[in-house]
């Protein structure tokens, strides 16, 4: 596990994610994959994009797929909560990028709501898988080869 922490992965830590990497290279042969995981409401373009512009990157790994929790009781209040003129709403960018979207927390809502959440996500993404969940439980083989 290496963990980066200068500051926002998706702006200021992109250069250090792409150094990580690139040292991890170096290090490791032979191994699966790599799985980075953001915390809280990051823009995931930034971080993707860091696997299609830098070259030495590019050669060592290929992005397979983002995924992006959603926790079922709050993310209604995200999806429609104000934002400044300019500024993107963060749950909407995660939601809109994901390849797959894990709907946690689906033990703490009624059926109506979940039905709600999906249909909010589809307005956002029509095509990401929707695995819905419980205190973050899935197989690992659901979060790998999602291309």
């Amino acid at each position: 596990i290496i963990e980066v922490m200068n500051g926002c992965i998706c702006c200021t830590v992109r250069g250090d994610l792409a150094v990580a990497l690139k040292r991890l290279s170096l290090k490791t042969s032979g191994f699966d994959g790599v799985i980075i995981e953001t915390t809280g409401l990051a823009d995931p373009a930034p971080v993707a994009q860091t696997f299609f512009v830098d070259d030495e990157v590019k050669r060592y790994y290929a992005l397979d797929g983002i995924i992006t929790v959603v926790d079922a009781k709050h993310v209604m209040e995200h999806l429609h909560e104000e934002k400044p003129e300019g500024v993107e709403n963060e749950c909407v960018e995660q939601l809109a990028f994901a390849d797959r979207i894990l709907l946690n927390k689906c033990d703490l809502v009624d059926e109506a709501t979940i039905e709600e959440v999906h249909r909010a996500i589809r307005g956002i993404n029509a095509n990401a898988d929707i695995i819905q969940t419980q205190h973050g439980e899935v197989e690992p083989k659901r979060l790998i080869n999602i291309q």
